[in-house]
């Protein structure tokens, strides 16, 4: 009779964790950037929401802490993954991608929220920021 144990230095897959990685690091990325664009509308650095925003230097501080959390909340996916990090930093950045794109599609498409090239920055740089949260990871990790 054969046995179908795995092989000893294959570790069993646990999508459970892999699942919730990927999840918190999510939640991390939404988190930190709604957190912070509140502030700077409390702050009234920002326009209140739901009204456009056109000026390039504040939409390219949002593009900047976005990108940082975004390379943040990848490395958290990466840290907390039972294994293979990289591929979970960027599921992330998949995720976000997707997200971005839907979010760039509509926004362009049926609301003048502001200018065009900033939700298409978000699609942009979605997959750069996760390889970056993974490398981040990997590099500190050593």
């Amino acid at each position: 009779m054969m046995s179908q144990a795995a092989e000893p230095d294959t570790p069993p897959r646990r999508l459970g964790r892999s699942t919730a990685a990927v999840a918190l690091g999510f939640v991390a990325v939404v988190a930190l950037s709604l957190g912070t664009d509140q502030v700077l509308h409390v702050l009234k650095v920002y326009p209140p929401w739901g009204q456009p925003m056109y000026d390039t230097g504040l939409l390219l501080l949002a593009l900047a802490y976005r990108s940082v959390y975004a390379v943040f909340g990848s490395f958290i996916a990466a840290r907390l993954a039972p294994r293979r990090p990289m591929r979970h930093a960027l599921a992330l950045g998949v995720m976000g991608f997707v997200l971005s794109l839907v979010g760039a599609i509509v926004t362009i498409s049926t609301m003048a929220l502001g200018p065009s090239w900033y939700p298409i920055a978000l699609v942009i740089t979605a997959l750069p920021c996760a390889w970056l949260g993974g490398v981040l990871y990997r590099r500190l990790a050593q």
